[in-house]
């Protein structure tokens, strides 16, 4: 277990906070390594290893399984997080899971930790349109979840370019961002050209036909004119939350 992490659960028992058998569980579970659950091998020892914990992507399991390993994961209180889940799958989790909370805008299922993780650093979420805010919540609610402040700011795409401009200096005062765009992908090389904070594009799949799903968002920003941006998948808002994270966290001395 890191050792803030764990400074920070003796803390809490000794406050009163987390009952001591269950710091025990969380201890035993992050050095444990490995646990079968639901089909799945639970890598409860990742976030030590890694700086994130395992993160449940709901997309293409069941209800069951969902429900099954967001328990297996947030036990110890360690909480946990589900992307990509429908409503009507959220609905039926949240029937095995009361405490499972539906974070709809983001299609993010979560169980609070009962010791928030140590702060990440302030991660700017910034979108072209409205119609990318749903990538732009997963980026959030995952840098949220993974200890960061997060600001915001949405409908700032390159057709009204001074809607970007009127909001600059708060994204100036990052130390990170995550910038989501559709159709021609442009508002990363824009913003790359205004700030010296770490950014990381998220193509989206929103546009025409001659889009492609969002391969020419993706090939637009791997193309940048701008040095130093770099590319997520396309709609991948927690992969670009995670590199986020990575980049504004403080570091720990050596």
């Amino acid at each position: 277990m890191d050792p803030d992490r764990l400074r920070q659960l003796l803390d809490a028992v000794a406050r009163g906070d987390v009952r001591p058998e269950d710091a025990a569980a969380q201890v035993a579970a992050a050095t444990g390594g490995t646990a079968p659950i639901a089909d799945a091998v639970l890598d409860h020892a990742r976030e030590a290893r890694t700086g994130v914990p395992e993160v449940v992507l709901g997309e293409w399991k069941t209800a069951e399984q969902i429900a099954a390993i967001l328990r297996g994961l947030a036990g110890g209180g360690r909480g946990a997080l589900a992307t990509r889940v429908s409503p009507e799958k959220a609905d039926a989790v949240q029937m095995l899971v009361p405490e499972a909370e539906h974070l709809p805008a983001g299609r993010a299922l979560v169980i609070r930790p009962s010791t928030p993780r140590p702060p990440a650093g302030l991660i700017a979420v910034v979108c072209a349109g409205t119609s990318d805010v749903p990538v732009a919540e997963e980026a959030a609610l995952t840098a949220e979840f993974l200890g960061a402040s997060v600001k915001r700011i949405n409908d700032v795409g390159v057709a009204g370019l001074h809607r970007l401009l009127t909001r600059l200096s708060e994204i100036r005062t990052c130390d990170a961002v995550v910038v989501i765009a559709g159709m021609e992908g442009a508002l990363p090389s824009v913003l790359a050209g205004l700030t010296d904070r770490p950014l990381f594009a998220v193509p989206t799949s929103v546009g025409y036909g001659v889009g492609a799903g969002g391969l020419v968002a993706m090939a637009a920003m791997l193309s940048s004119c701008a040095p130093g941006v770099s590319v997520v998948n396309i709609d991948n808002g927690f992969g670009a939350a995670v590199a986020a994270v990575r980049a504004a966290r403080p570091r720990k001395p050596t």
